[in-house]
């Protein structure tokens, strides 16, 4: 039971990419009087030093490209290696476990606690890159340090996700590299675009965040990346109309009658059988359909890339005859 909770948790957190946010905008130095940074060439900004605007409405200015990141959250590790940039991270937080290549760089623990910053300090970064699931001030406490910050919030639609890209790249010098990964997860989103948009109708659904509490399991609402994909993805989502991370009752899931219940704590070993087997879920046509389906809840929680895998894995679950 405490391990659920703790999960949950972390889950809320980490799903803070669904809060609204303002996007970041990163700006050439004001005494440049060449093109901005995502036009220059490298050696031009090198010589010239990069200055941003991030997230908390801060100055950051890099002499050069970072070479040595360390990233406290997950979505960052994998905006950074997407880009190829992976080389240059020598710390991340301890639930950065994606590419299987980011478990094998130095950990500095959890950023739900209080940071290690004897531990970031000794690896010597050029940049530590922070995201919504750290605090402002764990931002000044770096900053205090002596240590380089980046604050990037998190996007709160796909074209946030690919201006966070482009974002890391500058910071990065990996502009190319994030230049090609936008064009094909563009692409790729515009495929499920194409099969999705001319359906007239939607398949209502349930999206199980966390059921510590099985009378009154967790799921996601609007304004929140779930709900984004879920509808993007050809379905309704039953939550819709609330805020944030609501709680529902069965009574209001019966009444509701999802046609798929979507399980994102499958993670945790939550099962289709174990759903089944509630009181009053029975009936539901999910469940008598067989369409309680275990989905890999990161793919749609982390503001990463890889939410473009998720809105695959979502429209093929839910209109697999258009995917065939």
């Amino acid at each position: 039971m405490f391990r659920k909770t703790l999960v949950l948790t972390l889950l809320i957190a980490l799903l803070a990419a669904c809060a609204p946010a303002v996007q970041t905008t990163p700006v050439v130095d004001s005494a440049s009087t060449e093109a901005p940074a995502t036009e220059a060439p490298a050696t031009e900004a090198a010589a010239e030093g990069l200055t941003f605007t991030d997230g908390l409405g801060r100055e950051v200015t890099l002499a050069a490209p970072a070479q040595r990141i360390v990233s406290l959250a997950p979505s960052n590790t994998e905006l950074l290696f997407a880009i190829g940039a992976g080389e240059q991270v020598v710390g991340r937080d301890e639930l950065s476990d994606y590419p299987e290549e980011a478990k094998a760089v130095e950990s500095i623990g959890s950023a739900f606690q209080n940071l290690n910053v004897e531990m970031i300090i000794s690896l010597q970064p050029d940049l530590v890159l922070a995201a919504e699931i750290n605090t402002p001030e764990q931002v000044k406490q770096l900053e205090d340090a002596g240590l380089t910050v980046y604050y990037l919030n998190n996007p709160t639609t796909l074209e946030g996700l690919y201006e966070n890209l482009e974002i890391v790249a500058q910071l990065t010098g990996r502009e190319a590299e994030a230049a090609e990964l936008v064009e094909s997860l563009k692409a790729r989103v515009a495929a499920v675009d194409e099969k999705i948009a001319p359906l007239s109708s939607r398949i209502s659904v349930f999206y199980q965040i966390d059921s510590t509490d099985p009378a009154k399991p967790y799921t996601a609402g609007k304004g929140t990346f779930i709900n984004l994909l879920i509808e993007r993805a050809g379905g309704y989502n039953i939550a819709s109309e609330l805020d944030g991370y609501p709680q529902l009752s069965v009574e209001e899931i019966v009444a509701a009658d999802p046609a798929f219940i979507i399980l994102g704590d499958s993670m945790w070993g939550m099962t289709p059988e174990q759903v089944a087997a509630r009181p009053g879920w029975e009936n539901l046509s999910a469940v008598k359909n067989g369409n309680v389906m275990p989905f890999d809840d990161n793919l749609v929680s982390r503001p990463g890339p890889r939410l473009v895998d998720g809105l695959e894995a979502l429209a093929k679950l839910l209109r697999p005859e258009l995917f065939k």
